[in-house]
């Protein structure tokens, strides 16, 4: 039998090799990350845009409400029965044109009631008048009495006075019954008919027939700050203030219109002051009653620095944009902006035009790293969109 120490001498020998290969495989295993290192990660792939240096327009944004033109609640001046309706709910009327038609009858007979007591007025004032001539006549040749004759002399202005009376009792009925024919008082859009043919309806009643809004043209009405007040009223006193309205769902093509309106007084609970623009709106495309972005154009700031928007990243240290060497590397490069016009920023210091900046793909972008542009932004590109949240 062997010695103890003689059957442990293999396993003894053996547990040094294992351990030198155990530690030489875990050796390349973290040496094989370090082969690659950031030296071999491929770049970025980027989409950029120029800076471009073009005359912006220095803009107040807000929330605006469109509004009729006129408005008029169309009701019935006297008591009757609809005959008959003219227009179709929806459709667009004209100033004069029949819209309702009530019952006329009464109406004509109350008319020629009131023709037929004045011409019988008018008979006994003409017989008053040659009575009171003719008793004029016997006075003066002393055959009646000075009082007889005054007496028909009076009678005589009585009953002229009652065909006065009676002939504007006759206008009135004239009037009442031209007020059965009920007509459009403006060019204007009709809305839904509230009381239908058949109904009886009173004068200056509640609900009314039909409201009409005029829509060309229109207002937008919107709300500013007060601290641009002295601007706006500048602008104002010249008359040239342009108003850009964009229905919501849109961002190409506002309407234009001009500032026609400023309130007389800044509201003490929210410090705004009420604006109001007029828009022809010959295509219809402002309604009443919809809510519009609003674009206020104070000025136009001629050669100023832009870039879109989506250039802009914000960090720790404030706003900043990738912007590409002529190496193909990213520069990290704080700016400071100066208002925004549509989807472009307006840059105060940072940029000079001519410069590229990246717009998509900053997430995998490092400070000084490669980067692989893809596709440059054309300027029409760059220049399109709606009103940006905040203005100049």
């Amino acid at each position: 039998m062997k010695p103890a120490i003689e059957r442990l001498r293999p396993s003894i020998l053996l547990f040094p090799l294992t351990a030198v290969l155990f530690l030489a495989g875990c050796g390349k295993k973290e040496q094989a990350p370090m082969a690659g290192g950031s030296g071999g990660r491929p770049p970025a792939p980027v989409v950029v845009a120029n800076v471009e240096q073009r005359d912006i327009p220095v803009q107040i944004q807000a929330i605006g409400n469109v509004e009729a033109y006129q408005t008029v609640q169309i009701r019935s001046q006297v008591n009757g029965q609809i005959q008959k309706i003219f227009f179709k709910e929806g459709e667009d009327v004209r100033a004069g044109q029949p819209l309702f038609q009530l019952d006329k009858r009464p109406f004509q007979a109350d008319l020629e009631k009131a023709i037929g007591q004045m011409k019988h007025d008018q008979a006994q004032a003409e017989n008053s008048g040659i009575q009171a001539d003719r008793y004029s006549g016997l006075e003066k040749q002393g055959i009646v009495s000075h009082e007889q004759a005054e007496q028909l002399r009076a009678q005589a202005k009585a009953d002229a006075s009652a065909v006065e009376a009676d002939r504007a009792a006759a206008d009135a009925a004239r009037v009442q019954l031209q007020y059965t024919d009920i007509v459009a008082p403006i060019n204007a859009r009709a809305g839904a008919l509230l009381i239908n043919l058949g109904n009886l309806v009173k004068a200056n009643d509640t609900p009314y027939l039909v409201q009409l809004n005029q829509v060309t043209p229109i207002y937008v009405t919107f709300s500013v700050p007060e601290t641009n007040l002295n601007r706006v009223r500048q602008g104002f006193s010249s008359g040239q203030l342009k108003v850009l309205a964009y229905p919501k769902g849109q961002s190409e093509s506002p309407a234009g219109g001009r500032l026609t309106f400023i309130d007389n007084g800044v509201d003490t609970t929210t410090g705004m002051v009420k604006l109001k623009g007029t828009f022809q709106n010959r295509d219809r495309r402002l309604w009443p009653g919809e809510f519009v972005d609003v674009a206020l154009v104070l000025s136009t700031q001629k050669n100023a620095i832009v870039i879109p928007t989506k250039a802009i990243q914000t960090g720790q240290q404030g706003e900043y944009v990738y912007v590409i060497r002529t190496d193909s590397t990213a520069e990290s490069r704080p700016v400071k902006t100066a208002g925004a016009y549509q989807n472009l920023t307006l840059i105060a210091e940072g940029l000079k035009a001519g410069e590229r900046v990246i717009v998509n793909g900053q997430l995998r972008v490092a400070p000084n790293a490669k980067v692989m542009v893809q596709d440059t932004l054309p300027r029409t590109q760059t220049a399109a969109g709606g009103p940006s949240g905040g203005g100049l």
